[in-house]
């Protein structure tokens, strides 16, 4: 490890504050667990199985801890019955791509558990995640303002428009870093955006913390998708909970393969390439050592930091509203997590 990644994770708290941030909202998350499963009875009788397997409790439910943390109002006030409706707007939203997601991936393992695509077969599972989308719409459609409705059917179009860029880009090398920001800044930072949004919003914060919030989210969300992007080749299924080393071997030009490229040899560089175009059986472990030799991994946790603190910064520009409450320690939470992937 480098003197840089050192200092870094001597800053970092120690794990069990993933624990300890999350245990202030397990009544939210109970309330979440609760109205979930009472939307099971709304489905088709013949897919309501499909889509109990789907909403599980075993997420890390970070956009939803994002609704309830943005809109906030006390360790001891229960979730507002809005906060906890638009939360499950947005976790279907999120279960609905992670099911597309899967197909896409071919991946075989969520959440330590077969994926909707392994279990029900692709052309199943494609249909199950759209309605997934059209509940997350038809309860968003429920409240009283059109804002909710309208906000989350805009943040969804953007997610799968991220989505589609990136599978029309797989295979191929004409991909630029902007590429790659502008896709990550759909897919995943979107969503995490729409949750402060609403959450802020919902809770009746003033129009410049709800501004605030939401830039927080996306920069939380891009963040969050640099560490994913770094955890499918540092992490371990048994810790992520998910199949790894996917994004090699469906053609995905992620970070760290994109700043792995700008500095192999030619013909190394060449072997990436084939690799990345599917003529070439990808090579993870030569990856990474490759990545471990040249720093990567130092390099792409500075980027995540970077977002952090522009996230952290958007919080502070607007005082006590924010900065005070909880909503600041998931960036606390995901150096952890970034930490973690040095074992």
């Amino acid at each position: 490890m480098s003197a840089a990644s050192s200092s870094s994770s001597a800053s970092v708290p120690p794990a069990p504050l993933f624990g300890a941030v999350f245990a202030r909202l397990r009544p939210h998350m109970a309330a979440l667990d609760a109205f979930l499963a009472g939307q099971l009875d709304s489905f088709e009788p013949e897919i309501r199985e499909m889509a109990d397997y789907c909403i599980d409790t075993s997420g890390k439910r970070i956009r939803p801890a994002l609704v309830f943390l943005s809109g906030w109002s006390g360790d001891d006030a229960p979730p507002a019955d809005s906060l906890v409706q638009v939360a499950a707007v947005v976790e279907l939203v999120h279960l609905a791509t992670l099911v597309h997601d899967d197909i896409m991936d071919e991946a075989d393992i969520r959440r330590s558990r077969q994926t909707a695509s392994r279990r029900y077969g692709p052309e199943a599972a494609v249909l199950l995640g759209d309605a997934l989308f059209a509940h997350a719409l038809h309860l968003a459609a429920q409240f009283p303002t059109t804002e909710v409705c309208s906000a989350v059917a805009d943040s969804t179009r953007k997610v799968c428009a991220g989505e589609i860029v990136q599978t029309l880009r797989r295979r191929t090398l004409a991909i630029t870093r902007a590429d790659y920001d502008r896709v990550i800044d759909l897919k995943t930072a979107e969503l995490f955006r729409v949750s402060c949004f609403l959450g802020s919003r919902l809770a009746g914060r003033s129009d410049a913390a709800v501004r605030a919030a939401a830039t927080f989210g996306r920069h939380l969300g891009i963040a969050y998708q640099i560490y994913d992007d770094l955890a499918d080749f540092y992490g371990t299924e048994q810790r992520i909970g998910k199949t790894l080393g996917t994004d090699l071997a469906s053609g995905k030009a992620t970070l760290p393969l994109l700043l792995l490229l700008e500095q192999l040899p030619a013909d190394d560089r060449e072997r990436l390439s084939d690799e990345l175009a599917g003529t070439r059986a990808p090579d993870i472990a030569a990856r990474l050592a490759q990545m471990e030799r040249l720093g990567i991994f130092d390099r792409v946790a500075a980027e995540i930091e970077a977002e952090l603190a522009r996230g952290e910064a958007a919080l502070a520009a607007v005082g006590a509203e924010l900065e005070a409450g909880p909503l600041r320690e998931l960036c606390q939470v995901l150096r952890v997590q970034v930490a973690g992937l040095r074992g």
